[in-house]
Protein backbone atom coordinates (compact mmCIF):
# COMPACT_ATOMS: atom_id res chain seq x y z
CA UNK A 1 0.00 0.00 0.00
CA UNK A 2 1.22 3.33 -0.45
CA UNK A 3 0.50 6.42 0.98
CA UNK A 4 -2.27 8.82 -0.05
CA UNK A 5 -1.87 12.77 0.49
CA UNK A 6 -5.14 14.95 0.32
CA UNK A 7 -4.69 18.64 1.06
CA UNK A 8 -7.66 20.86 2.25
CA UNK A 9 -7.06 24.53 2.96
CA UNK A 10 -9.71 26.27 5.36
CA UNK A 11 -8.81 30.15 6.19
CA UNK A 12 -5.40 29.78 7.26
CA UNK A 13 -4.73 26.13 8.18
CA UNK A 14 -3.46 23.89 5.56
CA UNK A 15 -5.03 20.60 6.96
CA UNK A 16 -3.16 17.56 5.02
CA UNK A 17 -4.72 14.16 5.54
CA UNK A 18 -2.83 11.28 4.94
CA UNK A 19 -3.67 7.39 4.47
CA UNK A 20 -2.23 4.37 4.02
CA UNK A 21 1.60 3.86 4.91
CA UNK A 22 4.19 6.55 5.57
CA UNK A 23 7.05 4.91 4.75
CA UNK A 24 11.17 7.24 4.02
CA UNK A 25 10.36 7.16 -0.07
CA UNK A 26 7.22 8.76 0.96
CA UNK A 27 8.81 11.91 2.47
CA UNK A 28 10.04 13.61 -0.38
CA UNK A 29 6.03 14.11 -1.63
CA UNK A 30 5.23 14.93 1.36
CA UNK A 31 7.72 17.34 2.01
CA UNK A 32 6.88 18.69 -0.88
CA UNK A 33 3.14 19.17 0.46
CA UNK A 34 4.23 20.86 3.49
CA UNK A 35 6.36 23.53 1.72
CA UNK A 36 3.68 24.63 -0.73
CA UNK A 37 2.01 27.02 1.05
CA UNK A 38 2.60 29.61 3.53
CA UNK A 39 -0.66 28.73 5.67
CA UNK A 40 -0.16 26.90 8.96
CA UNK A 41 0.03 23.02 8.35
CA UNK A 42 -1.99 20.57 10.43
CA UNK A 43 -1.22 16.76 9.35
CA UNK A 44 -4.18 14.45 10.29
CA UNK A 45 -3.10 10.81 10.63
CA UNK A 46 -6.79 9.19 11.05
CA UNK A 47 -6.00 6.59 8.17
CA UNK A 48 -2.16 5.83 8.76
CA UNK A 49 -2.01 2.34 9.37
CA UNK A 50 1.92 1.92 8.95
CA UNK A 51 4.96 4.09 9.31
CA UNK A 52 8.93 3.23 9.45
CA UNK A 53 11.73 5.13 11.39
CA UNK A 54 12.31 7.61 8.95
CA UNK A 55 8.41 8.88 9.14
CA UNK A 56 8.49 8.61 12.86
CA UNK A 57 11.73 10.70 12.95
CA UNK A 58 10.19 13.21 9.87
CA UNK A 59 6.61 13.19 11.68
CA UNK A 60 8.90 14.51 15.03
CA UNK A 61 10.76 17.07 13.03
CA UNK A 62 7.46 18.09 11.96
CA UNK A 63 6.36 18.78 15.11
CA UNK A 64 9.21 20.37 16.71
CA UNK A 65 8.67 22.90 13.68
CA UNK A 66 5.34 23.59 14.22
CA UNK A 67 3.42 21.12 12.28
CA UNK A 68 0.21 20.41 14.33
CA UNK A 69 -0.08 16.51 14.15
CA UNK A 70 -3.68 15.30 14.40
CA UNK A 71 -5.81 11.94 14.99
CA UNK A 72 -2.66 10.33 15.85
CA UNK A 73 -2.76 6.24 15.70
CA UNK A 74 -1.41 5.34 19.55
CA UNK A 75 1.20 3.19 18.72
CA UNK A 76 2.71 6.20 16.29
CA UNK A 77 2.43 8.92 19.07
CA UNK A 78 4.28 6.25 21.49
CA UNK A 79 6.82 5.65 18.99
CA UNK A 80 7.77 9.02 18.47
CA UNK A 81 7.59 9.83 22.27
CA UNK A 82 10.13 7.05 22.31
CA UNK A 83 12.31 8.57 19.22
CA UNK A 84 12.76 11.67 21.22
CA UNK A 85 13.30 10.12 24.50
CA UNK A 86 10.40 10.98 26.42
CA UNK A 87 7.77 8.75 28.40
CA UNK A 88 5.21 8.04 26.94
CA UNK A 89 2.63 10.60 26.34
CA UNK A 90 -1.26 9.60 27.43
CA UNK A 91 -2.92 12.49 26.02
CA UNK A 92 -3.65 12.34 22.37
CA UNK A 93 -3.97 15.77 20.21
CA UNK A 94 -7.41 16.19 18.47
CA UNK A 95 -8.24 19.33 16.52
Amino acid sequence: MTLKIERVSRERTALIYLSGHLRSEDLHELKAELDRGGLRVVLDLREVDLVDLDGIRFLNQCESEGVGIVNCPPYIREWMSQERGLPGEQTERQE
